[in-house]
């Protein structure tokens, strides 16, 4: 397993300095329990679509939002590269990468706490924002990519009260249910930053904070394709 983990990060790397090969552009949307950041990445998806084709270049323009099925993609485009390689611990890498996947999709990703694991995830992550014009959300993303330029980190938040009642009213939960569990994703979001880089998480480690109890949708997607203008992330690879 050391062989498979120390060369599958080394080839799945998020920036090389030396070159100026980075890479992106991404978007990470990070979130407290209660803020749907879900239905912010696929409308953001479309629209930096749109922004796309209005370039002269039309190859690969479109954004996509990573769901369970494209981070499966990602994964077994590495399970086959890892058939094609000459490790001795094969099996048992591909093995971990189809455990890596299958705890995307669920969400008990914030329950790993195997070393390995947590590596694999990290390197898929970096495949992924190397592939570019990609939104994650959640799934401690923007930590992991946090030291790559060519990206924007979002953290949705809200008040306590404010989320424990948009839980009771989308999940139709009892008060003392919602504050459970609010208080538990929370928690478990919390943690699994801490297993990656050995501490919380900051406000120092997100570009742009937004109050989703006082924004409407539309009003923080506005601000976000303003912020990746502003920062030439989108520009960067199409003139619009």
């Amino acid at each position: 397993m050391e062989e498979f983990i120390k060369s599958f990060m080394k080839t799945i790397t998020c920036c090389d300095l030396e070159t100026g090969d980075f890479p992106g552009p991404i978007v990470t949307i990070s979130r407290q329990s209660g803020c749907s950041a879900q239905r912010i990445a696929i409308k953001l998806s479309k629209i930096l679509t749109g922004y796309s084709y209005m370039s002269d270049t039309k190859t690969d323009a479109e954004w996509k939002w990573v769901d369970k099925n494209i981070f499966k993609d990602v994964v077994d485009d590495i399970i086959e590269e890892v058939k094609k390689g000459n490790y001795d611990d094969a099996d048992e890498a591909i093995k971990m990468l189809h455990q890596v996947a299958k705890a995307f999709s669920n969400e008990t990703i914030y329950e790993i706490s195997d070393e390995s694991l947590i590596e694999t995830f990290k390197g898929v992550v970096c495949r992924l924002a190397c592939k570019g014009r990609t939104i994650i959300v959640g799934r401690s993303a923007g930590i992991i990519l946090k030291d790559i330029p060519n990206k924007l980190n979002v953290r949705l938040e809200a008040p306590m009260e404010w989320r424990i009642n948009r839980i009771m009213q989308l999940r139709d939960f009892s008060q003392a249910e919602a504050v459970r569990y609010v208080k538990e994703m929370d928690e478990k979001r919390d943690s699994f930053i801490e297993r990656i880089i050995g501490r919380k998480a900051n406000n120092e480690d997100f570009d742009v904070i937004f109050n989703y109890a006082s924004l409407q949708d539309d009003e923080i997607i506005d601000a976000m394709v303003n912020i990746l203008k502003n920062k030439n992330i989108i520009a960067q690879h199409e003139e619009y």
